[in-house]
């Protein structure tokens, strides 16, 4: 193994971790709008958004944890290889991996999280819609008498 193999890995857990980072964005973004939705009509799904939003953010943690551990035994790896001890360096470079595979597991589970509360949002909108057609065929028929 030499010192490029690790090195490769370089950018990806970079893009990686930026990918992760924007993600946290986000959920901080959707926290203060939940916030701006403060009407009695609202709070069930808003009760429904915090439980996932927290989930979501201890994941995040977790996700940009391991990536960030990740990227340092990745350098540890290419430091060591550096200093030529070859089977140590790839026993970094493994673990890095490994590291590596926890991190897009954990994004793979805030992703069908993020999923969920994409359709609660759905659900919400639909019934929303459906009173709102429900109310206006009342109208329509009291009017019309």
């Amino acid at each position: 193994m030499t010192l490029t193999t690790p090195a490769l890995l370089f950018p990806a857990i970079s893009l990686l971790l930026l990918a992760y980072t924007n993600r946290f964005l986000v959920l901080a973004q959707l926290i203060r709008q939940l916030r701006q939705m403060d009407s009695e009509e609202d709070h069930a799904l808003i009760a429904r958004q915090i439980s996932m939003l927290r989930k979501r953010i201890l994941l995040t943690k977790r996700m940009q944890t391991y990536g960030v551990l990740s990227f340092f035994v990745c350098t540890v790896s290419m430091f060591v290889l550096f200093l030529g001890i070859e089977l140590a360096g790839a026993i970094a470079f493994g673990i890095s991996l490994i590291l590596l595979s926890i991190s897009l597991l954990y994004s793979l589970y805030e992703i069908v999280i993020s999923t969920n509360a994409i359709n609660v949002e759905l659900e919400n909108f639909e019934v929303r819609k459906q009173g709102e057609a429900a109310k206006q065929g009342t109208d329509s028929k009291s009017s019309g008498c």
